[in-house]
């Protein structure tokens, strides 16, 4: 039996955890080498399916560059304040690579593959934004780069088969936002078999949310969170991934 009590290194990493909050606001400054290269290794060690390791990190420092892809993930300032950017590209070129050093055939663009790499990209990313949270650092994902996916792609000069899943801003929090409730457990956690949603724990979560907007944006922002989800299902589509994902070969299968 685990007991947390007592286990304060435990409780330390738990509270860390829970206390996750988007960090848009960057105070100047950079991050030392020593600071990074303990973000990268941390995002390194992140479980990855068959020992694989399939995905890349690209650190952007060129400002143009970075501006660029500020513009084409719909204009988010904060690419371009934060100490560091990385981007999170799922990759199977390196996987195919392999492949060709032993001369062994491989089929490629299986469903299954493409999951993984883009598992083992969100896996490592995680790792990433824990280890600069417990550094005293805050980040943000940028999946809005998947707004203009095939220009950021050049931007990057992807190859075939790798593509970006998002970016990772980092650097010193210059703001300290509330905590954004997340749904009741018991909606999530569901025993043994799927259930439908608590539709009265959803109504009275609605409310708490619309109060949590109500107060950061000084009423400017009134939505529930299932009016927000709708609103994002329905206007931000990314139609343009599937032709994009093929382009770059991943011919789903």
């Amino acid at each position: 039996m685990i007991i947390l009590k007592g286990n304060e290194a435990m409780n330390e990493m738990i509270t860390l955890l829970k206390n996750h909050k988007s960090i848009r606001k960057f105070k100047a400054g950079t991050i030392t080498e020593e600071a990074l290269k303990a973000i990268v290794e941390s995002a390194q060690a992140a479980s990855t399916s068959g020992f694989f390791q399939a995905y890349s990190i690209i650190r952007v420092t060129d400002p143009n560059l970075r501006a660029a892809i500020a513009r084409a993930s719909g204009d988010q300032q904060y690419v371009e304040t934060a100490s560091e950017f990385l981007v999170f590209c799922a990759d199977l070129k390196r996987m195919y690579d392999a492949c060709d050093r032993h001369d062994i055939p491989y089929d490629k663009g299986m469903t299954e593959t493409f999951i993984i790499a883009t598992v083992d990209a969100s896996l490592a990313a995680q790792n990433a934004m824990i280890a600069a949270e417990a550094m005293g650092l805050g980040g943000v994902y940028i999946g809005g780069l998947r707004n203009n996916i095939a220009e950021v792609s050049v931007l990057l000069e992807l190859p075939e088969d790798v593509y970006p899943v998002f970016g990772l801003c980092i650097g010193y929090p210059n703001h300290d936002p509330a905590i954004k409730e997340r749904l009741p457990m018991h909606v999530v956690l569901k025993q043994n078999h799927y259930t439908e949603d608590d539709a009265k724990a959803i109504e009275a979560y609605d409310q708490r949310i619309k109060a949590y907007y109500i107060e950061r944006t000084k009423g400017r922002k009134t939505d529930t969170w299932t009016a927000n989800v709708a609103d994002k299902f329905a206007s931000e589509p990314r139609s343009h991934m599937r032709d994009f994902l093929e382009n770059q070969g991943f011919k789903l299968k």
